[in-house]
């Protein structure tokens, strides 16, 4: 598309996350490739909540050949990268956050800004930001981080051999899958947004719904990366073709910056809430801290809540009210932690967050300009997507979310190896103030400087009660998924809701700015007398077309529980 139109369909773009994720424990239909002798599975009271049923099946031949949750996730996202390609990816990032032998780790293998990327490289001459710039093509792209993420995650906890895990992809580029009439449908749609700014329509031209659509240049570059391990994209023949591209078409990273990119083992942000350990996303995600905070802040005004129901405009007023602190400290604290100490323990601190939880008005929206950063702004100012959750019979959990950005990133595919690239530059502050595509702004914590991650809102969770694995979940959906995580742990845990219901339940959002606005769902629109009395407390009522895809399993004892978002296209199946 031209820049104009996919900054002019924002609402569009928040839903071009990668939904529609399909949780299943075994699945009963298994290809040639994947069949083994016996015909009983191995897998025990294990559970998946994976994106598409290709994905589906190379987990399964993973488990079935005795690997680990940990081998399964590293499965299901090189498979994703072939046969989910407007969300599943090599050529992006993102995080993950496991549970492995009773521990707790987190793996950030977010994208990183180029060596030659400077603050001002999305700004004219004015000072102004150039709208699409950097959303569409090369100058948009961070260097990606997948492979080194994946690496290291089944390095590290890994079961099998590293080509095995990446064999289903593999197959998948070299042979082919069936397309989906979703995929074709989201094919056409970006063709007609990114036009003739990048290479997409070369690449994804013969993608037809029904047919099989094979990618033998993708399938070259996996085999690299199958044989030489991290290096076969870092390093040699790929890397060189990703730097060639990127020169001819005006894309800043080089071989130097591939070689230099490296994935980042940190400290998950936890916390104990209403008797379970919360394990999740720190820094540069933001997602994380918020979704603490808006846990904790809610259990501080039990008060206020109790008695009130989940669908009143008096929920949805104080819920508004407590993520509208939330989104006043990420504008102003958060970043890359490389860079910028994130004040995490601060803005996560029990006695703080109950001081923001008694500036909340009970009755009416508080004013805009005066929710501010909540430990002041004397603090230095420099700081789509897909998911899916595993757990094995073992009792280890991943959660991981991954991105693009938008659907099919920038739009351009690496000539020579069939690897799309994210437009992940754009979840920088390209200017203090100005909103990013998904209405967001950030302050100097998140501007951009060489080697510097983006901030994200990405938040694979997983939570666990007395040692052991209770909930693994996540969604896509840009600034939205860490209140669509909140909204749904709550719903299961102080609302008593039935796993299905509490993900099928109406959701909404706040974020600050635009002022006392709630973005309500098609899905559950707030409509009629509801929407009626928002409005008299003083809100702003706005239609979006996504607002999260929630992809969960909740193990209650032994037995697991998989729930697929039914705003997606997914379905479940469990094993016994």
């Amino acid at each position: 598309m031209n820049s104009k139109s996919r900054i002019g369909n924002a609402a569009r773009l928040a839903g071009w996350i990668a939904a529609a994720t399909v949780a299943i424990g075994f699945v009963p239909s298994t290809p040639a490739w994947a069949k083994t002798s016996s015909a009983t599975p191995v897998l025990s009271a294990s559970a998946m909540a994976v994106a598409d049923e290709f994905s589906a099946d190379a987990a399964q031949r993973i488990f079935k050949e005795g690997g680990n949750a940990i081998d399964a996730a590293v499965a299901v996202a090189f498979t994703l990268a072939v046969t989910y390609p407007e969300a599943g990816n090599i050529g992006g990032g993102g995080f993950m956050t496991l549970y492995v032998n009773g521990k707790p780790y987190f793996m950030d293998y977010r994208e990183r800004a180029p060596l030659a990327a400077t603050k001002d490289m999305y700004l004219d001459k004015d000072g102004n930001v150039i709208k699409g710039m950097s959303l569409v093509g090369m100058r948009a792209v961070g260097v990606p981080g997948t492979v080194e993420g994946m690496w290291e995650v089944q390095k590290r906890f890994g079961k099998l051999s590293w080509k095995q895990v990446l064999a289903p992809a593999i197959h998948y580029a070299r042979d082919g899958f069936e397309v989906s009439e979703q995929l074709q449908q989201r094919r056409d749609a970006s063709a007609k947004d990114f036009g003739d700014q990048t290479n997409f329509g070369q690449y994804f031209g013969q993608l037809k719904a029904g047919e099989i659509f094979k990618q033998p240049q993708l399938a070259a570059t996996l085999t690299r990366i199958a044989n030489q391990g991290v290096k076969g994209f870092y390093e040699g023949k790929t890397a060189q073709l990703i730097a060639a591209s990127m020169k001819a078409h005006g894309g800043l990273i080089t071989q130097q910056d591939l070689h230099d990119y490296r994935a980042v083992w940190r400290q998950p942000v936890e916390a104990d809430w209403n008797g379970y350990r919360v394990i999740t996303a720190p820094p540069p995600s933001s997602g994380g801290i918020g979704l603490v905070q808006l846990l904790k802040m809610k259990a501080d005004l039990k008060s206020d809540f109790t008695g009130v129901k989940l669908d009143s405009p008096q929920y949805i007023h104080l819920v508004a009210e407590i993520e509208k602190r939330v989104f006043a400290d990420r504008a102003q604290y958060l970043g890359d932690p490389d860079f910028y100490k994130v004040p995490i323990a601060q803005l996560t601190d029990d006695a703080y967050i109950a001081k923001r939880a008694a500036e909340v008005d009970p009755q009416k929206p508080s004013d805009t300009k005066s929710v501010q950063p909540g430990l002041g702004t004397s603090m230095p100012e420099k700081a789509e997507t897909t998911h899916f959750s595993i757990v094995d019979k073992w009792g280890n959990a991943v959660s991981n979310t991954y991105t693009l950005n938008g659907y099919f990133g920038s739009g351009e595919v690496v000539d020579g190896t069939g690897i799309i690239l994210n437009d992940e530059m754009d979840d920088f502050s390209a200017k203090p103030g100005v909103a990013n595509m998904f209405g967001v702004v950030g302050s100097d914590a998140n501007s951009i400087e060489p080697k510097k991650r983006p901030l994200s809102s990405m938040t694979p969770t997983i939570l666990t009660k007395d040692g052991k694995v209770a909930m693994v979940i996540g969604t896509p959906g840009g600034s939205r998924i860490f209140t669509s995580i909140f909204q749904v742990i709550t719903n299961v845990y102080d609302f008593h809701m039935s796993l299905p219901d509490a993900v099928a339940a109406m959701r909404f959002h706040h974020q600050l700015l635009p002022p006392n606005t709630i973005f309500w769902e098609p899905y559950k629109p707030i409509e009629g007398e509801l929407a009626q009395e928002l409005e008299a407390k003083g809100y702003v009522l706005k239609g979006q077309n996504f607002n999260g895809d929630i992809q969960v399993i909740k193990v209650d004892g032994a037995a697991p529980e998989a729930v697929a978002d039914p705003r997606g296209r997914g379905v479940t199946r469990t094993v016994q």
